[in-house]
């Protein structure tokens, strides 16, 4: 059983259905989903081309994921690990709402309200370039967290989301650590010292996540794994380096695939190019951990931040 803390399936849902194709989720379930894939964090993410309206944007996108999940059985937008629960119980995919980047609510706590209203529960501080909120790993200027962002630190606390780090860049990531209490996520981030790449985290950030019993979410994106050849051995490396490193508590899946996308050209993880892999990631996570440290990096781990933070 699995649990993805990092999915831009909303993405495709939209792109699908502004053409006409739906439903996308239950046409695509065996492909997307299959037996292994029960809980989702379902990220909303704002092209490039779109940050000038994003909160327009981001609610088109939102409206898409929720009419194609309401024209199927087999999944459910949940609020509460309760919820979740409930939902695998009656053999449904369990589905979390997440923002990629704060943009869609600009600079205003009263759209982080009303994207909590209709069911977000996990906020990405920042996609890679700047925001109200912070910087992104890409932006030069090396900016941290603003005092918007501060705010918004607060009231995701006050509200009960999940305050996720991957893709904020350095100084944002330990500004953010200073001004929150709760436990945070990096959904879909490596180890910096396998992969040198701003996307990933270095020792000290992993280490900081554990200690505040928060979780790393291992990503299959190929320049996160290797920047010449990306492999499911190179992808299970990682997720073993931050089990040696941080303890097997504090590390998870952030799949991140995204091969479907439209406009997409890059690799694909050899071995593990979607999620019909996902058989040979367990087998070759088996061959070095134990039976209960896979339960927990496949999915209790992040039920157990859930949980905590959002209840």
């Amino acid at each position: 059983m699995i649990f993805d803390a990092h999915s831009d399936l909303p993405t495709l849902i939209h792109d699908e259905r502004m053409n006409g194709r739906s439903p996308v989720l239950e046409r695509n379930f065996e492909r997307f989903f299959g037996p292994w894939v029960r809980a989702r964090v379902m990220a909303i993410w704002t092209r490039p081309e779109k940050r000038g309206d994003a909160t327009a944007y981001g609610f088109e996108v939102l409206n898409s994921l929720l009419k194609d999940v309401g024209e199927s059985e087999r999944f459910e937008l949940v609020t509460t690990v309760d919820g979740m629960k409930n939902a695998i119980g009656d053999r449904k995919v369990a589905l979390w709402l997440g923002l990629e980047g704060g943009e869609p609510i600009g600079e205003s706590l009263d759209l982080l309200e009303v994207f909590h209203r209709l069911g977000l529960r996990v906020l990405t501080l920042t996609w890679s370039l700047r925001n109200a909120i912070a910087d992104g790993v890409f932006e030069r200027t090396g900016g941290g967290l603003t005092n918007f962002g501060v705010e918004v630190v607060g009231k995701a606390e006050e509200l009960g989301i999940v305050l996720d780090l991957s893709h904020i860049n350095d100084r944002g990531f330990w500004d953010a650590l200073d001004v929150t209490s709760f436990p945070v996520i990096a959904s879909h981030s490596n180890a910096r010292r396998l992969c040198d790449h701003p996307r990933n985290l270095t020792d000290e950030q992993i280490k900081a996540i554990a200690e505040r019993d928060g979780v790393i979410g291992a990503v299959a994106i190929p320049s996160f794994i290797h920047r010449e050849r990306a492999t499911l051995e190179g992808y299970v490396e990682h997720i073993t380096y931050l089990v040696d490193l941080a303890g097997y508590r504090h590390v998870g899946l952030g799949f991140d695939f995204v091969y479907y996308l439209r406009g997409w050209s890059g690799r694909n993880v050899d071995g593990f190019e979607d999620e019909s892999r996902i058989p040979h990631l367990i087998e070759s996570l088996s061959e070095t951990l134990s039976e209960k440290e896979v339960k927990a990096i496949t999915f209790e781990n992040f039920e157990r931040v859930f949980e905590r933070v959002v209840g």
